[in-house]
């Protein structure tokens, strides 16, 4: 059992693990038990009822949060030609050239937060999948990381903003941010609706039974709160 620190321990006494706590209840308490000195990121944790082993019930998809996740995003373009200098005008941290390529292959450099790509450049950056993949960089149609030329301004704006991409993992959970602990309750609030909204449209056709089946709340170093099912489903994004 892992040894938990003094401060931790107080957190935890807050929180009852037998109870059912509603959304707003739930966001309260996160944010009163949140134990370190830094800003921690509030996160919210569901569990699926999909059988992660076939690629049909599998979940990836990506949520705008409307209100960000109050951190600097560092964008970079895998582009060339014009759809480069469209990505230089539209604020791109990075344009990524044949020696950034080199940079992230051989030294495994991957300091930005989301990577957009247009298609004619994907047969130079296919062999970065194995440091790109292994940090859910690389760009993929169903993630909207993948783009046309035309809509790189677009895609870096709303990554600016606030869209993330989240899939589940082997053990059939999902695990999103949806901001910092100093965010207003009504903050997190309605970016935990974006989440679940996103979350109940993408049930897999192939899953069977109940499709979320639990919901806990939790900061970086904080304690599980854990959600009242039908209250966090019936979220809706004008929360």
């Amino acid at each position: 059992m892992p040894k938990h620190g003094k401060k931790y321990l107080e957190a935890a006494a807050k929180v009852d693990r037998e109870t059912l706590y509603t959304p707003e209840e739930a966001i309260k308490l996160a944010k009163e038990t949140a134990p370190a000195k830094f800003d921690e990121t509030v996160e919210l944790h569901l569990r699926l009822g999909i059988d992660p082993r076939h690629s049909d019930q599998q979940i990836r998809t990506t949520v705008l949060l409307p209100h960000g996740l109050g951190k600097t995003v560092r964008v970079l373009v895998f582009a060339e030609g014009e759809a480069a200098k469209l990505a230089q005008d539209a604020g791109a941290d990075y344009v990524a050239d044949d020696e950034m390529i080199a940079r992230i292959a051989n030294e495994g450099w991957t300091d930005f937060d989301v990577v957009l790509a247009i298609p004619d450049v994907m047969r130079k950056i296919g062999r970065l999948g194995k440091v790109l993949g292994r940090k859910g960089l690389m760009p993929n149609p169903k993630a909207g990381t993948l783009v046309q030329p035309e809509d790189i301004p677009r895609a870096i704006e709303e990554a600016r903003a606030g869209r993330i991409e989240f899939r589940n993992d082997k053990t059939a959970n999902v695990h999103v941010p949806i901001g910092k602990a100093s965010f207003s309750e009504a903050q997190l609030l309605g970016n935990m609706a974006a989440v679940m909204d996103t979350v109940r449209r993408s049930r897999p056709a192939a899953a069977k039974g109940t499709f979320v089946r639990r919901v806990v709340i939790s900061t970086t170093m904080g304690p599980g709160i854990r959600v009242e099912l039908n209250a966090a489903l019936a979220m809706t994004t004008s929360a």
